[in-house]
């Protein structure tokens, strides 16, 4: 598995961004970090080995972007309105810098819509991007995420706080918005399990299920068992799963 590991300047961010790169060829897939994690977390924890046989056989190309929640979603400490605008400032950075840079260094397959992927905090971030910009993604599988932001940016005012909801925007999305059809036609995945430390996740899942229900949007929303805990031994199953349901085993 061919690995490439790059460091950008972000004019977004004003500093260094680091990520790394798997594969030769295939559909861009672009896997966030967990909550407070780099870009290396994602090989550390041995997701990029489950992903292996998608990437050796060509079917995937395989991004994992540095992350930013320290000074956003972790930074309870920090101005609420300078949290947002910190994620305003990264989520501009993939969308605007980051996507276009692994574009250029990727093969004609990865030209066209991305996947997003994450565990936790990284599933919150897949379900966002997807969510926010169904015309740059066209996959979303979203392991143990949460999907109101307001589970972190409490009692929010912040219009930008609603921005990053994907929950609270699609129940006041009208019926005629363009962003209807594009959903429609992507591939939604939500995954949760039912054991330790996934309550709150469990829950916002259920909310998110019940929205989409709502709207006509098709996802699959799959409620693992109670003995499926929020933790990488599971995210390393469900997450090659999924990319077989999407995409056939290699």
């Amino acid at each position: 598995m061919k690995e490439q590991y790059f460091k950008e300047y972000s004019e977004k961010l004003g500093r260094d961004m680091e990520y790394t790169l798997y594969g030769e060829r295939g559909k861009l897939l672009i896997a966030f970090p967990s909550q407070n994690g780099r870009y290396y977390d994602f090989a550390n924890f041995k997701m990029t080995d489950v992903c292996a046989p998608w990437i050796d056989a060509g079917m995937i190309r395989l991004a994992c972007p540095d992350g930013n929640d320290w000074e956003s979603w972790s930074a309870e400490d920090r101005d609420m309105h300078e949290r947002l605008l910190s994620q305003e400032r990264w989520f501009a950075y993939i969308t605007d810098e980051f996507l276009p840079s692994v574009k250029s260094k990727c093969g004609k397959e990865a030209q066209g819509k991305a996947m997003t992927t994450g565990c936790s905090m990284g599933g919150v971030h897949a379900a966002n991007f997807f969510f926010r910009r169904p015309d740059l993604f066209d996959t979303c599988i979203s392991l143990s995420g949460a999907y109101n932001a307001y589970m972190f940016f409490r009692n929010a005012s912040d219009p930008l706080a609603y921005e990053n909801s994907p929950v609270t925007f699609l129940r006041n999305m009208p019926a005629d918005h363009p962003y209807m059809e594009l959903y429609r036609q992507s591939n939604i995945i939500l995954c949760v399990g039912q054991g330790a430390w996934e309550d709150e996740l469990l829950a916002s899942t259920r909310e998110m299920d019940a929205v989409l229900k709502e709207k006509g949007i098709p996802a699959w929303v799959d409620y693992w068992g109670f003995d499926c805990n929020h933790d990488w031994p599971w995210w390393r199953k469900q997450l090659p799963y999924f990319l077989g349901h999407v995409l056939g085993n290699p």
